[in-house]
């Protein structure tokens, strides 16, 4: 392919975006996100632990991961850890905004069949009209069990014409989310249910429940004169949890050597759901899962409360979450200094509020890691006048008294159902990350 700027992707970065590209396709919901996260994980050498179970220290040892609903949490432990062995953990989160179907979806007009959904999050409305839409996540089935939906692109949510609405490119569009977010699935009298059960392959009677959302149907891609962008649905924040999965598995398999600073850390991610709608939940970061799993493994590896204490005063955890590039179309929606830019490396995010939980022990943490990889990194603060969001790291930081760094790669569009990254920076966060797992 021919080149037409010295910033063209290298072979290695354009891998490692198509990787990430196939990461989104396989994780359409966070339930997904997750058991992808456990596929490449076990291939990488990594075994399950089952929550229910007593876990010794021969369980804890070596590479291992957990499933709890749509989260995850995997370790690698050296083979010299011990109950005062520290942490290094990355954290994410596997969902993004979308539309949740209703319990009862059933819906329709003027001969259409309907799909009866709520807004998830805060999704950008207006990216979801004229794109066609899959529906995934879990079913939950009488007999207890539950299985994983994954369809092809059945849904529609038809924008208005502009003959019917003559001031929308002067007035701007309006989108009211009961009345104009419910997309098409065919004509009058078709059951969303029965179609979920024809592709989950089980009986439409035996559903009892359900927890599913729409995602984008289009695939991935890599665009720009020299291929140096990717767009796709999710990268809000599966990103990040590509990365966490692909640094784990990187640092894991042998053993790591004493250092100077100390003997290696337990290396740990963490991938949490629903950080979209406040991580208030068993699966989220404001749940208890990182915290039973920490004192499990601690506890098999002979700890008591005090010698835990000491162990989360010395760890550290760096919540990685897409954060804004400077939009080119919008530059006064940006700190007039602080301007992140696609392509250059994962930012640190800094917050005088706390909405993110970077302070400046951590920036050095982060820096130093940055630095042993050879990766560039850059800052983040918001516009006074623009209040930001914020990340599972204040949470993580409350819960558990770890000093915590935010960062994450920078996006175009975030929240859309497409959004944008550069085809260089998945890599740049996956190095920084191993690096900063490796301690």
């Amino acid at each position: 392919m021919k080149s037409f700027s010295a910033a063209a992707p290298s072979p290695r970065a354009r891998a490692a975006a198509l990787d990430l590209g196939a990461f989104v396709t396989a994780s359409p919901s966070s339930f997904h996100a997750a058991r992808e996260a456990a596929r490449r994980l076990a291939a990488a050498g990594f075994t399950e632990l089952v929550e229910t179970a007593p876990w010794s220290a021969e369980d804890v040892a070596g590479d291992r991961y957990v499933l709890r609903d749509g989260s995850l949490i995997a370790w690698s432990a050296p083979v010299a850890a011990d109950a005062v062995t520290p942490f290094r953990i990355v954290g994410s989160h596997t969902d993004s905004p979308a539309l949740k179907v209703k319990p009862d979806p059933r819906f329709g007009a003027e001969g259409l069949s309907q799909v009866g959904v709520e807004i998830y999050g805060g999704p950008l409305l207006n990216s979801w009209l004229d794109r066609e839409l899959r529906l995934a996540g879990r079913l939950a089935l009488a007999d207890g069990s539950t299985v994983l939906v994954d369809t092809p692109g059945l849904l529609r949510i038809p924008q208005l014409a502009v003959h019917l609405d003559r001031g929308v490119n002067k007035d701007g569009l309006t989108l009211d989310p009961q009345r104009h977010m419910q997309p098409v699935l065919g004509f009058a009298g078709l059951d969303v249910l029965e179609v979920l059960a024809h592709h989950a392959g089980v009986d439409r009677g035996d559903i009892v429940g359900m927890d599913v959302v729409t995602v984008d149907a289009q695939a991935p891609a890599l665009f720009g004169a020299d291929e140096e962008f990717l767009a796709s649905g999710r990268l809000d924040n599966l990103s990040s949890v590509h990365a966490e999965v692909e640094a784990l598995a990187a640092v894991a398999g042998g053993e790591r050597p004493v250092t100077s600073e100390g003997p290696a850390p337990i290396a740990m991610m963490v991938a949490n759901d629903h950080e979209e709608v406040g991580s208030a939940t068993r699966s989220g970061a404001a749940g208890p899962f990182l915290e039973d799993v920490l004192v499990r493994v601690h506890a098999a590896l002979g700890g008591d409360e005090a010698s835990r204490r000491q162990v989360l005063a010395s760890s550290l955890v760096l919540s990685a979450d897409a954060g804004h590039a400077a939009h080119p179309n919008y530059p006064e929606r940006h700190d007039p200094v602080s301007r992140p830019r696609l392509g250059e490396g994962p930012m640190l995010k800094i917050n005088a509020q706390q909405r993110y939980a970077t302070d400046a022990v951590g920036i050095a943490a982060f820096v130093a890691a940055c630095e042993r990889a050879g990766v560039p990194h850059q800052h983040f603060v918001s516009h006074n006048a623009m209040p930001c969001g914020s990340t599972i790291g204040p949470i993580t930081a409350t819960r558990l008294g770890m000093t915590t760094i935010d960062v994450g790669i920078t996006l175009l569009s975030m929240h859309s159902a497409r959004e944008m990254c550069a085809t260089a920076d998945p890599l740049l966060l996956q190095q920084a990350c191993a690096s900063f797992l490796r301690g």
